[in-house]
């Protein structure tokens, strides 16, 4: 039976660009947090996941994902030591082994599981595959066993651009708005709130 890729989930970044009272992973979205309901959604799709976080969210994740599936980036400060880049290879590092992985922001939480099973189906004959909404490019990203050396080599905040400019893609065209819907500000999470509370958004 083929390997099947691990879904990394980064959770490690410093959210500078949020404005809200707290991290804007902490904050509330219907019942759970953005970052517990978007690693939820990870973990619905049946896929193996691996959270990357801080030591200020390893906690929030504790009851949702085995210790073996956390991997902290920080020595307790509460802010990752590099940018996406990192956290990516710290992900992919961890599971060596795997399929492939697909890159899942923290702060996308209404991206669906079949969603994320779609573009892990894209893998294969293409190296990367990626969700796509009408037309417009979203996440999750996957990328294929083969990419391992360079994805475990990357650093900084460019995360994985470098090798998605080298390798084609396969667009996999999904019903998803999730998949375009990033967390930023306080009016991206106010539609948010809207779109869970409208109980428009998780479905598998």
């Amino acid at each position: 039976m083929k390997t099947p890729p691990t879904i990394i989930v980064l959770g490690a970044g410093r959210g500078s660009r949020y404005t809200g009272a707290r991290h804007k992973l902490a904050e509330p979205l219907g019942s759970d947090s953005v970052l517990k309901l978007t690693v939820s959604n990870a973990l619905a799709s049946g896929l193996p996941v691996v959270v990357i976080t801080t030591t200020h969210f390893a906690d929030d994740v504790a009851d949702l994902v085995a210790k073996r599936d956390i991997v902290v980036l920080d020595q307790g400060s509460g802010v990752a030591p590099g940018g996406m880049g990192d956290s990516i290879a710290a992900g992919v590092a961890a599971r060596p082994a795997a399929g492939g992985w697909l890159v899942m922001p923290a702060d996308m939480p209404l991206v669906r599981p079949a969603t994320m099973v779609a573009v892990a189906n894209g893998l294969g004959p293409h190296p990367v595959a990626y969700a796509q909404h009408l037309g417009r490019r979203g996440h999750p990203v996957a990328f294929g066993a083969e990419l391992f050396s360079e994805l475990v080599r990357l650093s900084g905040d460019e995360g994985a651009r470098r090798v998605l400019a080298r390798y084609p893609g396969l667009a996999v065209e999904v019903d998803d708005p999730g998949v375009l819907l990033d967390m930023d500000t306080e009016a991206d999470l106010a539609s948010m709130r809207a779109r869970v509370a409208a109980q428009l958004p998780v479905r598998p």
